[in-house]
């Protein structure tokens, strides 16, 4: 069996012919195996739906209970036949409940990854390397230039600011789902034991993080109109990105505007944002990770989607691998 017969792009997603099943289909299908529950990949409206119980738990909270007809959890390493072909989820390392998707059918096995990192994470399980004869590697941070430093390095800068400038609110930007959380964590791991306020946004998901035994420590609601505004100087506040632009992120006395993303590498991006404090902190694979991963898969192919596709195809070539990019479209940076 060739590869492009049991897996291929179409405009749905990443289709598997002999399964009949998409693997994070950008439209409602019939049946969608899902690697993780960030909005561009895991999406409501779908017949049957296939994922990590967590995975499936984040969906229902996100969009509520009845966002797929029907549902079943895949039990990380257990391998399942859908369709007659052999799936197996094994962890990505990206978020809780992220999975590469293992297909394999007629002596032929294809990982696809969905998105995925290498750094330690506290909050959910790590990347486990699966070997296969093609691999479908994410492309994020595709670029030499992106080489990320050790969160803890960030997160000490972020403890060093507040230490300065204690008549400061900490006003930290992370996506809702997993970066949140993990800033959380590190500070912790950090020694940090203050209460951290959060955004109502991130409240569900991390009382779900809290709930699948993932010790956050205390977290208060971030509310001005319960307190005055010198109750949150010197305190870290954590809110998706969104609603640093609103009267919300205004209320705060004199606040250090700060992003954890990967993008703060680049520094135009931070001045574009305004973010006075960038925290180089990613749950995407920076480009040693991307390379390092794909030799040791051993695939002999690979196939690149959803980022800096041309960069990474053209390593892969010079590496003797033979690969090509996907064009998936309807992929975007929420977990960056």
């Amino acid at each position: 069996m060739r590869a492009g017969e049991l897996l291929c792009p179409r405009p749905e997603g990443l289709y598997c012919p002999p399964g009949d099943f998409f693997i994070d289909p950008v439209r409602p299908v019939a049946r969608a195996l899902i690697t993780h529950g960030h909005s561009d990949h895991a999406r409501s409206g779908h017949a049957r739906v296939l994922a990590t119980r967590e995975t499936l738990d984040i969906m229902a909270l996100r969009y509520g209970e009845g966002f797929a007809g029907a549902t079943q959890a895949a039990r990380p390493g257990e391998t399942l036949d859908v369709g007659g072909v052999s799936v197996t989820f094994h962890p990505a390392g990206h978020v809780l409940g992220s999975a590469q998707i293992c297909v394999e059918h007629g002596g032929l096995r294809i990982v696809a990854s969905g998105d995925y990192k290498r750094a330690a994470d506290a909050t959910c399980a790590p990347f486990e390397v699966v070997p296969c004869d093609v691999f479908i590697t994410e492309a994020t941070f595709a670029l030499p230039v992106f080489r990320h430093p050790p969160p803890q390095e960030e997160i000490a800068r972020l403890l060093k600011s507040l230490a300065q400038f204690p008549e400061r609110t900490h006003l930290v930007g992370a996506y809702a789902l997993g970066k949140a959380q993990r800033v959380m964590k590190l500070l912790r791991q950090a020694g940090y034991d203050r209460p951290i306020f959060i955004h109502g946004a991130l409240a569900k998901l991390s009382t779900y993080y809290q709930q699948r035994g993932i010790d956050l420590g205390e977290l208060e609601p971030a509310t001005v109109d319960n307190g005055a505004r010198a109750d949150f100087a010197g305190t870290v506040v954590i809110g998706p990105p969104a609603a640093f632009s609103d009267r919300w992120a205004r209320r705060f006395p004199d606040p250090v505007a700060c992003f954890a993303s990967g993008w703060m590498r680049i520094r135009q991006r931070a001045r574009q944002r305004g973010v006075e404090l960038p925290l180089i902190i990613s749950d995407h694979s920076d480009w040693d990770e991307l390379t390092a991963t794909i030799s040791e898969t051993g695939a002999g192919e690979v196939w690149v989607t959803h980022g800096r596709e041309e960069a990474l195809v053209r390593w892969c070539e010079l590496a003797g691998i033979k690969a090509r990019p996907l064009h998936l479209v309807g992929y975007e940076d929420e977990g960056d």
